[in-house]
């Protein structure tokens, strides 16, 4: 069985793509010429999916990055519990 960390970031990614291919059917389906070619404006709307579809992974990755950080991965920067290697030098 998969992780519940796992899971979360499959599901979202999974909708995330869904999103994504139902937005660009959407746009072929409206903007698409009875030839098969998409007209100027639905060439500007996929455009505009593919950069808006960027953000958005880039936003749910950050995201994801916060609500799933677990303190005791390590992944923390505590500023009270920094150990050091080194001897002090003289």
């Amino acid at each position: 069985m998969l992780e519940r960390e796992r899971l979360i970031e499959l599901v979202v990614a999974v909708s995330s793509v869904l999103l994504m291919l139902g937005v660009m059917a959407s746009i072929g389906t409206n903007y698409g010429g009875d030839d098969g070619i998409l007209t100027p404006d639905g060439a500007q709307l996929l455009v505009g999916a593919i950069i808006g579809f960027v953000f958005l992974l880039t936003i749910i990755g950050i995201a994801l990055a916060f609500v799933l950080n677990d303190p005791e991965d390590g992944l923390e920067s505590d500023d009270d519990n920094v150990e050091t290697d080194t001897p002090d030098a003289v």
